[in-house]
């Protein structure tokens, strides 16, 4: 079996509530993100970055292999609607009950290997796009910081 992958999925707060009220079942990623979303695999980890909040909001666990699904139900704030067609069923992993609990990135930002990649003043480089793939300790880092908060 392949290893364990990371992935951050870059969103807004509405597209994470869509997600969150379909209970995390499944998670589509933007159409120019086709080669990474054929990357993806069950039993990887995804992990959700709001844009805006710069906050890690949850992890949840990819369980089905990517599929092609065009209708619209997260909505793009772009001129040129996108309808996240590389799909995953997932299952939520670690995910916060409160906002307050979501794990601001600011103050751990020096400590993220992926984030090493940018001056440190422009950590927020590291979250332009939709879908990233992180070191493992970077995602185990957020995981026991979200997992303290749960």
């Amino acid at each position: 079996m392949a290893e364990q992958q990371h992935w951050v999925v870059v969103g807004s707060k509405e597209n994470y509530d869509i997600s969150k009220d379909l209970g995390f079942t499944v998670q589509g990623v933007k159409t120019r993100q086709r080669k990474k979303a054929h990357q993806m695999k069950p039993g990887d980890k995804m992990v959700y970055y709001l844009t805006g909040l710069m906050v890690v909001a949850g992890i949840a666990t990819i369980k089905s292999e990517v599929y092609e699904d065009d209708s619209f139900i997260w909505p793009c704030s772009s001129a040129k609607p996108d309808p996240y067609p590389w799909r995953f069923k997932i299952e939520p992993d670690v995910i916060p009950k409160n906002e307050t609990d979501f794990v601001s990135v600011r103050p751990i930002a020096p400590q993220l290997q992926y984030l090493k990649k940018w001056p440190e003043k422009n950590w927020t480089l590291g979250f332009q796009g939709n879908v990233h793939q992180w070191p493992k300790q970077d995602y185990e880092l957020v995981r026991k910081l979200l997992k303290n908060r749960a």
